[in-house]
């Protein structure tokens, strides 16, 4: 008989191994399993098979009221799920008690974004500072092709294409898509590759810091605020705010949804649609400001 405890450390194991999942994802899945863990030894629940569905509710539903937003009980919630995935795979349960139950529903708040002003005061810089340089590509790169600060990372010299002015991206669950790269990223990416071998590469990652190795999330995190700052940008700059522009812009000037879920890996497209309410936010506004039914009245 397996004990939960040694359940989650062999899972944590395989997808270590198998998926090559991010370290911060990884992190995610063993601290969501902790709260399982410590949950069931609260409930004298050591083995797994003994975990039922109504476990599952009672778990959520303390998590809900000790403050957990939808957001990360909805990632708990797949933590289990993979976890008893993997247990039926090896033949060692034949349910997934966490399968059919869904979070409390949280107040769906819009990503931020940059608009285009904003986004072109931010790359309007030119410093020959071979790290300015790398960080110039960086921001473009990001803007260009709407990528996750790990795909990004993770992008080695091959995988950029510069014939066909693409780069090929391996996002979650391991899948791998083309996406564009823009002429303004494509210019700025060459110039930095001109640069490159200054400092020694260690490593066949695209991008590397001044040591030559592969770049560290916190390390861009903080690049990208201090550009920011720089810039005179009036928000906290970070990836993931270039990556929702991009997705806004893009949906802004196509109307196509289903492309742009295709740019972004996004497996169902009602995570893209998120994106179409800052589209209607635009055009609402635009409508209040242009339409003579819209208008307000001037005061007599």
């Amino acid at each position: 008989m397996h004990t939960l405890a040694d359940s989650i450390q062999r899972y944590l194991d395989h997808i270590t191994r198998q998926r090559m999942l991010s370290a911060n994802t990884v992190a995610g899945y063993r601290r969501d399993l902790h709260l399982l863990q410590q949950f069931c030894e609260q409930h004298q629940l050591s083995d797994p098979q003994y975990i039922q569905a109504h476990h599952i509710r009672l778990l959520i539903a303390e998590r809900h009221h000790k403050g957990s937003k939808s957001k990360t009980l909805q990632r708990l919630l797949a933590s289990i799920r993979g976890l008893f995935g993997f247990l039926i795979q090896q033949g060692e349960s034949t349910t997934n008690p966490a399968q059919s139950i869904r979070p409390p529903k949280g107040e769906k708040k819009l990503p931020h974004t940059l608009d285009v002003d904003q986004m072109n005061q931010l790359l309007n810089f030119n410093d020959d500072d071979p790290l300015a340089v790398r960080d110039l590509a960086i921001l473009e790169l990001f803007y260009s092709s709407g990528l996750r600060l790990s795909e990004l990372l993770n992008l080695a010299l091959p995988d950029y294409d510069q014939q066909d002015h693409c780069v090929r991206v391996t996002g979650k669950g391991n899948k791998q898509r083309l996406v564009p790269v823009g002429r303004k990223a494509q210019t700025a990416i060459d110039t930095w590759l001109g640069l490159r071998d200054q400092f020694n590469p260690q490593t066949d990652a695209l991008f590397i810091s001044k040591r030559g190795t592969r770049l560290h999330p916190s390390t861009l995190q903080k690049r990208f605020k201090q550009w920011g700052i720089k810039q005179g940008i009036d928000r906290n700059v970070h990836p993931h705010l270039l990556r929702h522009s991009f997705a806004s812009h893009m949906l802004e000037s196509s109307g196509d949804l289903r492309g742009v879920q295709e740019l972004l890996g996004h497996a169902d497209i009602s995570t893209t649609q998120i994106y179409t309410h800052l589209d209607f936010q635009h055009l609402a506004k635009v409508y209040d400001q242009t339409h003579p039914r819209a208008k307000k009245k001037e005061e007599n």
